[in-house]
């Protein structure tokens, strides 16, 4: 699958994540709440943004290649890439 961001960078998703990467990928993403339940940002965001990038892209994921993306196209990747996994494969049941 291609992915193409604002800055008009475009991507390609691997198109066999295992579910156990992608549980690995999910549960490294460290949110934080305020006392009322509402978001209050991510802890380890750049690692975690890396980490998604290593493992999701097909192609493109060396240090060097991701040293020359924007912060901005990094998180926007890592939410393109984040709303991917959580569509799941399968049909929803009836």
């Amino acid at each position: 699958m291609e992915v193409k961001i604002k800055g008009g960078r475009k991507f390609k998703l691997k198109k066999n994540i295992s579910l156990d990467e992608r549980d690995s990928l999910l549960d490294s993403i460290d949110y934080q709440y305020d006392e009322k339940g509402n978001f209050k940002s991510i802890n380890k965001l750049n690692s975690t943004v890396t980490k998604f990038l290593r493992i999701c892209l097909d192609g493109g994921n060396s240090d060097k290649e991701l040293m020359d993306w924007s912060i901005e196209e990094r998180t926007e990747a890592f939410l393109k890439i984040q709303e991917h996994l959580n569509l799941g494969e399968g049909n929803a049941s009836k």
